[in-house]
């Protein structure tokens, strides 16, 4: 058997891993099995390696097609059925998968050297906050869960953040004051939508600004917050109940009401870190030294339920998102488990893509934010391997498509702002940790 051959052997017989009991409604016990990864999601990783000098060239590249895929008014075109889905109207403007996510990204690599931008993209984002004014990229939805323009990913509040980082108009600084106050008590407790997106968004301003109005925004949305905090630690995400990953869960939540400093206070700072990390572990789920999360779990503690019965490993959802969101308190036995976890699986597979999100830059993420808690290179010389891995898919994909896929966080741009943080030896996840 090949190399390849016993590696897929290997992950295949790790699929199944953990087994558990649980009961019924009427108190009868239940076996049932329960798996560390899907191996279907993931993909052997290439034999090559890091070269510093490759990378940054890779890195030019995807700035460059970037650069030409650009319209002026049309802005950058998205992959129907990738990016666009249900009633999300062209062109894409949001920080999530939109201009205003390019824009940052391209911003970014201009502003640490790591590549050269000759388009105007305060003209850009002014552009992609025109058309969103003049026709959102998808309607607000009221049901759970529930998404309103005031959100961060999928809404206003990522665009006219962009636009003031470019311009710095005051105008822009009231605009996206309020859409923070508005979203302050949205229900749906998350980054992507509620209020610890906006919270970001006030934290960022606070720092460019010192305006006090956005600390006092801030602790309005932190408040609140953590008065919706169950016994556990935990949040509800409705409609799908307590979530530990990072895209909708305690984690980052922890993790942006940490980032709020003084604004927090000394107390609750340090329930905040026991409460998390203790949350955490109760709910792992591990085998033969690896770990990983649940999508979902339940009221009753240490059982565990996915919303379509799978686990994932991703940085929305599964261990590589927990460890990187709560690399620094996290019980230290159960980080490198979650971290390890994501190296034996190997990177996302093509399907997944190289992205943040779900795909093999986000899951990377994980290796750089052990290297910041442990200053063990071992996890940066894994990052990177993995950030070859992820440029290697741009080039695939760009091949088969014909082009590029121009996202922040689902796409080329959050693979070449992995490989600069790789670069840097920087262990943030970008949006999250650093706006």
């Amino acid at each position: 058997m090949s190399a390849a051959g016993r590696r897929d052997a290997s992950r295949a017989s790790r699929a199944v891993a953990h087994v558990c009991f649980v009961q019924d409604d009427g108190g009868r016990w239940l076996y049932c099995r329960r798996i560390l990864f899907s191996p279907e999601s993931h993909e052997p990783l290439i034999d090559e390696p890091w070269d510093e000098r490759r990378v940054r060239d890779r890195v030019g590249e995807i700035v460059a097609d970037a650069e030409a895929a650009l319209d002026p008014v049309a802005l950058w075109p998205a992959l129907e059925g990738w990016d666009t889905r249900g009633e999300q109207r062209l062109p894409l403007t949001r920080l999530y998968a939109g201009a205003a996510g390019v824009i940052w990204a391209l911003d970014e690599l201009r502003q640490r050297d790591h590549a050269t931008v000759g388009v105007d993209l305060a003209a850009a984002a002014s552009r992609a906050l025109e058309k969103w004014r003049a026709d959102p990229d998808m309607p607000e939805r009221h049901e759970p869960p529930i998404n309103t323009n005031a959100s961060l990913f999928f809404g206003e509040t990522g665009i006219l953040l962009v636009a003031f980082k470019l311009a710095g108009d005051p105008q822009l600084a009231d605009d996206l004051y309020a859409l923070v106050r508005e979203n302050w008590d949205c229900e749906t407790n998350e980054l992507m939508s509620g209020s610890p997106g906006t919270m970001l968004g006030a934290k960022a301003m606070l720092e460019r600004t010192g305006d006090e109005r956005w600390a006092e925004a801030w602790r309005e949305s932190a408040d609140e917050l953590w008065r919706r905090r169950y016994w556990d630690g935990f949040w509800t995400y409705p409609p799908y109940g307590k979530a530990p990953g990072a895209s909708h869960g305690i984690g980052t939540n922890t993790n942006v009401l940490l980032q709020g400093g003084a604004l927090l206070g000394d107390d609750r700072r340090e329930q905040l870190v026991a409460d998390t990390a203790a949350a955490l572990a109760r709910v792992a789920v591990r085998e033969d030294g690896l770990a990983n999360w649940p999508i979902a779990v339940e009221d009753c503690g240490d059982l565990v339920a996915d919303w379509d019965n799978r686990i994932r490993l991703q940085w929305c959802h599964g261990g590589a998102g927990v460890v990187a969101s709560t690399a620094p308190y996290l019980e230290e036995e159960l980080l490198l488990a979650g971290a390890e976890l994501v190296w034996q699986a190997g990177p996302a597979s093509m399907e997944k893509g190289p992205g943040i999100c779900h795909g093999t830059a986000g899951n990377g993420y994980a290796f750089l934010r052990t290297f910041g808690r442990t200053a063990d290179e071992a996890w940066l010389e894994r990052a990177r391997r993995f950030a070859v891995h992820a440029l290697d898919q741009v080039a695939r994909w760009r091949e088969v498509r014909g082009s590029g896929r121009y996202s922040l966080w689902t796409g080329d741009l959050g693979a070449a702002i992995y490989a600069a943080d790789c670069l840097e030896a920087r262990n943030a996840v970008p949006i999250v940790d650093y706006l």
